[in-house]
């Protein structure tokens, strides 16, 4: 394979200062390449997505252990590995690949994110990416995929489990419920989302859609093993749990015994669940809305920042 030319600058959306998005976020032409590492990859960026990590970072909300700025947002990522560090074994030049570049989402992300031309992570954290799957599809998955699959992991979920499903059509949401029924096995799975979301719900595996608009979940007679909350509501999760079972929630800061975790990124949860997106028993779910070109960076933070997305914001194509 000839020499794949790489520059020194490129151009990414930076931040200088913290605050919202449609006031700090801004088009930079010429930001040097990131440095790789010997156990690193450079990854020519094709697509990113967005998480509502990366509002609430640009918003300053974990400033004490943020990087420093200025920054390139952006912890999804896929694209195509165009130099590989010394220590690299499981990727080579031209691989296509998707990952979260970032170990743990709120210590130290890394100052060149996905919404970049060219950004660098870790051999451990990347995968290869489905020949099914494009680009932004790939690039929708990482973070929530892995965790979905960690939460449902801390709770030992196991087939013929009941769980309920709290934001069942967020970005974490819309892959509980996937791999809790089609990888898992459930016996029954019930998730929450507005009226418009509810048929999202029936078409991802969901038994019991339930519309938040128009009843509480707490209410139902039904009780479940397991209620993953991804929305905050961890304290009246209790009410809809069976005797014995177990509470997971990704938003701090909790409830009493509720399993709280931050993820930790792994690209080897990623290659394990590969297969099932290769043959279609998972799916990626992008808001409507996407992809936004790189272009509009702004107006896809704007449509993240609703709280109102269904599935994941996609980026793509980045030149």
């Amino acid at each position: 394979m000839a020499a794949i030319s790489i520059p020194s600058h490129m151009k990414a959306w930076t931040y200088s200062e913290y605050g919202k998005s449609n006031q700090v976020l801004k088009f930079n032409q010429s930001v040097p390449l990131p440095e790789v590492k010997e156990d690193q990859v450079l990854i020519k960026v094709s697509a990113a997505s967005l998480n509502p990590i990366d509002h609430k970072r640009m918003e300053g909300l974990f400033r004490n252990t943020d990087s420093p700025l200025p920054t390139a947002p952006g912890y999804d990522v896929a694209g195509v590995v165009v130099k590989v560090g010394s220590e690299v074994k499981k990727f080579k030049v031209g691989d296509e690949v998707y990952g979260d570049i970032n170990v743990k989402a709120l210590e130290y992300p890394k100052v060149i994110g996905s919404l970049a031309e060219y950004t660098a992570a870790e051999e451990r954290l990347l995968a290869h990416k489905p020949q099914s799957l494009s680009f932004a599809e790939a690039a929708s998955l990482p973070l929530t995929l892995e965790t979905a699959y960690e939460g449902l992991e801390r709770t030992e979920f196991s087939a013929g489990k009941s769980i309920l499903v709290l934001g069942g059509a967020g970005g974490v949401g819309t892959h509980v419920i996937q791999l809790a029924k089609h990888v898992y096995g459930a016996s029954k799975v019930a998730a929450t989302a507005s009226t418009r979301k509810l048929e999202l719900l029936r078409n991802l595996g969901a038994d019991l859609p339930i519309d938040y608009t128009k009843e509480n979940f707490e209410d139902l007679p039904e009780k479940f093993d397991v209620v993953y909350d991804t929305v905050g509501q961890t304290e009246q999760a209790f009410k809809a749990l069976k005797e014995g079972g177990k509470v997971v929630t990704i938003v701090p800061p909790g409830f009493a015994s509720a399993i709280l975790f931050i993820l930790s990124t792994d690209g080897a949860i990623l290659e394990k669940l590969n297969p099932h997106f290769e043959s279609g028993k998972l799916k990626p779910v992008l808001d409507p809305k996407s992809p936004f070109p790189f272009s509009q960076a702004v107006e896809a933070f704007s449509h993240l920042e609703t709280n109102r997305a269904t599935g994941k914001i996609v980026i793509y194509p980045i030149p």
